[in-house]
């Protein structure tokens, strides 16, 4: 007789948890690959343990965001610090998916299996980028980074509405935003490597920030609250007027934005 299923949240457990970098890599692989072939479960779905902080390399070094140094990219060295910066945003989404499965249960199984997708798809963007930044002579660890993602991540611990609207639809919607300027400033220094591998990661980020709107609309109809005005007060409450354009409008309206919200990010120069 085939026994249950393990558990798709044992996994995710073991993915956070482990702070050796090619392990969780290889983890979060084997982990996708296992529940796409319905090796893992969901099991039991009442009981969380608090995780206060994933695993991660002792390096890099984490400091205020002020107190990373500004590079231009005219030089090898400015450029590996760029792709560097890149590299830490995939590892710490690798991190942030996982979490977003282990942490709110009772959520339909396509939750699970888009967020399972996501960490898996983080995982090969950060092999990709790594790869670039060992070509330009660096390791991922060699430049300080910030911690901002991880503390949205704590910020919206207890509620699952809250955390896709401002992790997948406020910080990794910030990348389509930005990733566009980086690739054009790459193009014209000749950095056409590093570019071919943020075509590709700029690409992919379009339907993570699209699951990151599809839970969020479906967290509103749930709680009985109207999306946009919800997703307004939340960017009121936690960004404290941080978050200004330009926006990539194409790209947003792919990712689930819709063109009141753009509208309104716009206008009011939040």
């Amino acid at each position: 007789m085939v026994g249950e299923p393990e558990s798709l949240f044992a996994a995710a457990a073991a993915c956070l948890a482990c702070d050796e970098i090619a392990a969780k890599l290889s983890l979060t692989h084997a982990a996708a690959r296992d529940f796409e072939a319905g090796r893992l479960g969901l099991g039991d779905t009442s009981t969380v343990a608090p995780i206060a902080a994933p695993g991660r390399p002792q390096r890099p070094r984490l400091v205020a965001p002020r107190e990373l140094a500004q590079r231009g990219l005219g030089s090898v060295e400015g450029r590996a610090a760029l792709v560097h910066a890149v590299a830490h945003i995939e590892f710490n989404a690798i991190n942030l998916a996982w979490d977003a499965v282990y942490r709110f249960r009772g959520m339909p199984e396509r939750y699970y299996a888009d967020w399972v997708r996501v960490a898996d798809d983080e995982a090969r963007h950060f092999e990709m980028i790594a790869t670039r930044l060992q070509q330009l002579g660096h390791r991922y660890g060699d430049f300080d980074a910030h911690d901002g993602l991880w503390d949205m991540a704590t910020r919206t611990a207890d509620s699952c509405l809250a955390r896709m609207a401002l992790v997948p639809r406020v910080l990794e919607a910030r990348g389509l935003d930005v990733t566009p300027g980086m690739i054009e400033r790459l193009r014209s220094v000749g950095d056409l490597d590093t570019v071919a591998v943020l075509d590709v990661i700029l690409a992919e980020e379009v339907a993570h920030v699209a699951a990151g709107s599809r839970w969020f609309d479906w967290c509103c109809a749930q709680a009985g609250v109207e999306p946009q005005a919800r997703f307004r007060e939340l960017i009121d409450s936690h960004m404290r007027g941080s978050l200004r354009g330009p926006f990539n409008r194409e790209a947003r309206l792919r990712a689930g934005f819709t063109a009141a919200e753009i509208a309104q990010l716009e206008a009011q120069g939040v």
